[in-house]
């Protein structure tokens, strides 16, 4: 099969990667790629969102199948197009991604189909918004609407927190047009949790769990950020568990999408918080996380291409998927200064040494290459994952890769996975 990639990022390097040792692939294409990828796959320069050129190159080059890493080119309707030319394409179309691009959307969603989540109200307004929060006094979470790349939710401590973040939403744009409108929202006590399903349009084959450090400092401090590192499996996703939110997250969410003319094909992403009363839905994505991706598909035994077919063919009934025992965790590296601003450019060394190390591979995302070179082209940077026996296994082989790298302007976490561990151990 002729396959193309769509997206540039650490979570796609793993897509290309596992998708590479397929005895299914022919040809490899992603577009754009990066230095990573160029691995495996021939790197086209078409970007993620140019929809119309990626649809003319899927054509031209007799693509057999376009899988589409980023949540922005599905919200855009990227397989809706692919499909109507003709390409099958994996992925959720446009209909179907407003579970991800717009979290007023799967608030009233949750609300007519049952599904635990947390209370809320949407605004557009800033006085409305002001009135409400201040009518509530206590913890909450304000959300910008629409598509933030990880960015547009801010948890509040207080009332006062909660109004700045509604004015830096609604009046100063923080995030642009995607803060138009807000979502307030209790906030929900207890451990996150991220879960993956493959879903056909009717039925769901649950995936790997995972957990996901989202702030950019030590001990969960600091902002928001697309994800500073990851493990697999998330140790509170018992079996129990998993069971409990597949049947009253997971599969309402299938059913009640199929219901309303929207049905679900590609993989769904639900961010748990696991709380007293059970487990409950933070929010849906409509795709594999950054940088859980990276540490779910190392953990996968069988050929990922076969599920990403019957997905897309309604065929996953019947279907099975084998797992590694190992864990996985991984550490992503940074560009000093990011989310904010940060230098671009600048010369990374030591990936050979560092992917040698037992269990190691290294995931590039914002990087290219350069007169021989790999430099840094983005804020977050590469994706350091290791295998081993557990968590706390895994955890020591991607910290020694990562103290190999030579990268004076990187970043990174040093306590990826110590909240599992703790967890492990009490």
């Amino acid at each position: 099969m002729n396959i193309l990639v769509v997206g540039g990022g650490g979570r796609e390097h793993a897509l290309v990667w596992d998708i590479w040792a397929s005895g299914l692939t022919k040809k490899l294409f992603c577009a754009p790629g990066n230095a990573g990828i160029a691995e495996f796959a021939a790197c086209v320069p078409i970007a993620a969102d140019d929809l119309s050129a990626l649809a003319e190159f899927a054509k031209k080059e007799k693509i057999d199948l376009v899988v589409v890493g980023p949540e922005a080119p599905l919200s855009l309707g990227i397989v809706d197009l692919i499909e109507e030319m003709g390409i099958p394409a994996f992925g959720p179309t446009a209909s179907a991604a407003m579970l991800e691009s717009s979290k007023i959307f799967t608030k009233e969603f949750c609300r007519r189909h049952g599904i635990p989540t947390a209370s809320g109200e949407a605004f557009g307004d800033i006085g409305e918004a002001r009135r409400y929060i201040e009518s509530k006094n206590r913890p909450l979470v304000v959300k910008a609407d629409g598509l933030a790349a990880g960015k547009g939710v801010i948890v509040a401590d207080n009332t006062q927190q909660a109004i700045a973040a509604a004015d830096q939403l609604l009046i100063k744009r923080i995030v642009g047009a995607a803060g138009l409108r807000i979502l307030v929202e209790e906030r929900l006590e207890g451990e996150e949790a991220s879960f993956f399903a493959l879903v056909d349009g009717e039925y769901a084959l649950p995936l790997a769990s995972a957990h996901d450090h989202k702030r950019i400092g030590d001990g969960d401090t600091g902002p928001n950020t697309g994800g500073m590192g990851a493990y697999s499996p998330a140790p509170i996703m018992t079996e129990a568990l998993n069971a409990r939110v597949m049947k009253e997250i997971i599969e309402p969410t299938v059913r009640g999408m199929a219901e309303e003319g929207r049905p679900f094909k590609g993989i769904l992403f639900a961010g748990l918080m696991i709380t007293k009363e059970g487990p409950k839905l933070l929010e849906y994505n409509v795709r594999f996380g950054d940088p859980e991706c990276q540490v779910i598909l190392p953990r996968l035994k069988s050929d990922l291409l076969p599920g990403l077919i019957a997905a897309r063919e309604g065929q996953l009934a019947h279907f099975d998927l084998r797992w590694h025992d190992e864990a996985a965790l991984c550490v992503v590296l940074a560009a000093k200064g990011y989310p904010g601003e940060f230098a671009k450019g600048t010369e990374i060394k030591g990936l050979g040494a560092a992917a040698k190390v037992p269990g190691v591979t290294i995931f590039h995302a914002g990087t290219k290459a350069l007169d021989g070179r790999i430099v840094a082209n983005g804020g977050r940077v590469l994706g350091v994952t290791a295998l081993g026996p557990s968590i706390e296994d895994a955890q020591k082989r991607a910290y020694e890769a990562v103290s190999l790298i030579d990268w004076k302007d990187g970043y990174y976490r040093r306590d990826i996975g110590s909240r599992a561990i703790k967890r492990n151990k009490a």
